[in-house]
């Protein structure tokens, strides 16, 4: 059975134009429900994330400041929200369903978060609307039960991950693989162990090829027992903020392409959804939608 994280979203006031893109998460699952792709019994409110696992990511200091409300403001302007209570409750309930799918995904091969894919969070500060990085967590938390693990990272959001990047830097444990726009944001990369940089304006036939051939050359180069994958939809050619051309069926065939490779290799996997920034608010919710329909298929 799918298990599926759908952490409850708080509402509070948020700037001019960074209401949009939060609605999406509310919608993802009852679209789910409306189409039958999932039951409600496959849905899970997850526990808040607790301090000593944030802990094993988030430094002290750093993460005293999110709790505090204490953080300065141009912390605050980095991470592009307004930092309130609601906001850090959220964040702390979307890692803990991050963490509590790991657990799933080794007991059913696959679990999914509605919301996560926070992974402009470095170890030490927040960027790009993101105050805690949830894959990140997950998987020290994961490597703290069971130091044996060889995670893989697949970020294929449009935007490098550049936290997950600098904060899995020297650890020989996980192997972080991102592919994104070249000329997108962040304006700074950081090192992953596996960067692809995308020209502006790539469809769909290169960017699969580039995908189908990295992902069993790191397999076979890194040999994984755990997967993330954060499965944003902004490299959609709808999207406002991607500036790629990738059609929404070749979206679905990315995802088709990471879950095939997942399951013909026993490789457990959670995924994140990561961003979306279509004008069209169904352009997201569908191309969300449609990575549940991929994992409900090629896994049950």
């Amino acid at each position: 059975m799918l298990h599926i994280a759908f952490a409850p979203i708080y509402r509070y006031e948020l700037p001019e134009g960074h209401r949009f893109p939060m609605v999406k998460y509310e919608l993802i699952a009852e679209q789910l429900l409306y189409e039958g792709i999932v039951r409600e019994a496959q849905l899970f409110h997850p526990q808040r994330l607790e301090e000593s696992i944030a802990l094993q990511t988030h430094s002290t200091s750093y993460w005293d400041k999110l709790t505090n409300l204490t953080l300065t403001k141009s912390e605050e302007r980095a991470i592009g929200f307004p930092i309130n209570q609601h906001f850090i409750e959220r964040g702390r309930y979307i890692s803990g369903g991050t963490v509590q799918c790991v657990t799933y995904a080794l007991q059913y091969g696959i679990s999914m978060n509605v919301a996560g894919g926070t992974h402009h969070a470095f170890r030490d500060r927040g960027e790009g609307f993101c105050c805690l990085n949830d894959q990140a967590v997950a998987a020290n938390w994961l490597l703290s039960q069971d130091p044996s693990q060889k995670i893989l990272i697949i970020d294929l959001d449009v935007h490098q991950g550049n936290g997950t990047a600098s904060i899995f830097q020297g650890e020989p444990r996980v192997f972080t693989f991102s592919m994104h726009g070249a000329k997108n944001y962040p304006l700074r990369k950081e090192k992953s162990n596996l960067d692809l940089d995308l020209p502006d304006g790539l469809t769909d036939q290169p960017y699969l090829a580039m995908l189908n051939k990295q992902l069993p050359l790191i397999a076979e180069q890194f040999q994984p027992s755990f997967i993330f994958y954060q499965s944003g939809v902004d490299i959609l050619e709808t999207d406002k903020l991607g500036r790629l051309n990738i059609t929404r069926d070749g979206c679905k065939k990315r995802d088709q392409l990471v879950f095939d490779f997942c399951k013909k290799n026993n490789l457990p996997i959670v995924v994140s959804m990561g961003g979306g920034y279509s004008p069209k608010l169904a352009d997201i919710v569908d191309a969300h939608v449609n990575t549940f329909k991929a994992a409900q298929e090629i896994f049950f």
